[in-house]
């Protein structure tokens, strides 16, 4: 008995479970179950995928010079010992006093992984990709790039932001170099072109440097000033470090200056070091951004002798479906203004905004809370609004931009 009473009620289990699920709708499910499908990780690397036969990286960079890794072991954990046998130490960090010297910081910085970072920045802002295809270094001689903008020194880090009136003049440029090495400073954007794809303009080149005295280096593009023109957003300012095998004769690329003349400013990264690549070799890299200010419309006017471009995206026409008799949750004060002639519409805001301008007299002065002040229940709901638009000076053009 027991047996089939057990039986009986797993049975209406079971139809009480099957007349449950019969109620509620079918879920239909599209693809594999989410433990067998790739996720947008694996999606992505297979569709972005090149053959490594075809497609690799080559690094052009200088050689990084002998370190014994153990040594440097050696050296860290015996600094971390004696500072931790020093109980000054502890308690000045304790009680927040203890003063970490910045700058020494930053020369183990650059000594030690900084051109590692330096190299993901630059590969994240696609600068190698643009300047030099395939190709990529690590950045080991730090640059140490200023522009003097008034009292203040504008530096240049890793992609930060200089405006154009901040970097009228050339900046002063220091590294760490022997006197008896040759050395070329390029400054160039490979976002300003505005006649021909996939070039550049040169900002500033300067060859054959002795050392990092850039005063006696030749001076084959004089500095020009960045003209990011209005609408095209920022612009990358790449400065690139060669190191020089031996002198190199650049008097087929010199220009007299003042080089204003955008056509003879047209530059290419990738063939010029094609071309001298067996006597050039990267080895150090900074770059700022730069975005349009006002002063660059004095700059294309009297300096380069040209009308200032400008760049805007052109929308196309709004989409506006067929009339209807009775459109269905819009104000019809809204609705027929889009199919209204737009001066018409022009002509209305204008005769409501001169409604209120007298010659002789001050305009009333707007109400100090405007949505406190109650309206007549009889106004129909759309004049409702259209009052309230016009009381926080809104009007009625926002409602025709707006659609």
């Amino acid at each position: 008995m027991a047996s089939r009473f057990c039986k009986l009620v797993i049975s209406d289990i079971n139809l009480i479970k099957s007349n449950n699920v019969r109620f509620y709708p079918a879920i239909k499910v599209y693809g594999k179950p989410p433990h067998l499908a790739k996720n947008f990780e694996t999606k992505l690397a297979e569709m972005n995928y090149k053959d490594p036969a075809i497609y690799y990286k080559v690094d052009i960079g200088l050689p990084f010079p002998a370190r014994d890794r153990r040594e440097i072991t050696k050296t860290r954990l015996k600094f971390l010992r004696e500072q931790r046998k020093n109980s000054d130490i502890e308690i000045i960090s304790n009680r927040g006093e203890h003063i970490i010297p910045l700058a020494d910081v930053s020369v183990e910085w650059q000594r030690t992984i900084g051109p590692f970072h330096l190299k993901n920045v630059a590969e994240h802002y696609g600068i190698f990709n643009d300047l030099f295809g395939d190709a990529y270094f690590y950045p080991q001689v730090p640059l140490d790039i200023s522009f003097r903008h008034g009292d203040d020194l504008i530096p240049v880090f890793r992609g930060n932001d200089v405006k154009p009136s901040q970097a009228t003049q050339a900046p002063e440029v220091n590294y760490e170099a022997d006197a008896d090495t040759l050395w070329t400073l390029i400054l160039t954007n490979p976002d300003g072109h505005l006649s021909k794809e996939n070039s550049e303009y040169v900002h500033w080149f300067i060859g054959n440097i002795p050392g990092n005295d850039l005063k006696k280096g030749e001076v084959v593009w004089d500095y020009l000033q960045p003209f990011p023109p209005f609408g095209t957003g920022f612009h990358r300012f790449v400065f690139v470090l060669y190191k020089q095998e031996k002198r190199i004769d650049y008097s087929k690329l010199k220009k007299a200056a003042p080089c204003l003349d955008l056509n003879e400013r047209t530059f290419v990264t990738y063939d010029f070091y094609r071309e001298h690549q067996d006597d050039l070799t990267p080895g150090g890299l900074a770059f700022f951004q730069c975005d349009w200010d006002s002063s660059l419309t004095d700059f294309f006017h009297k300096t380069l002798d040209m009308k200032e471009p400008v760049f805007e995206y052109d929308f196309p026409p709004p989409y506006i479906r067929k009339q209807e008799w009775f459109p269905r949750r819009m104000p019809f004060n809204i609705y027929l203004d889009k199919y209204r002639d737009q001066k018409e519409v022009s002509k209305d805001i204008l005769l409501r905004k001169l409604k209120n301008v007298h010659p002789f007299k001050k305009a009333p002065p707007q109400l100090p809370f405007p949505n406190a002040v109650p309206i007549d229940k009889k106004v129909p709901s759309w004049l409702v609004d259209e009052i309230k638009r016009e009381r926080q000076g809104w009007g009625r053009a926002v409602y025709h931009n707006e659609e």
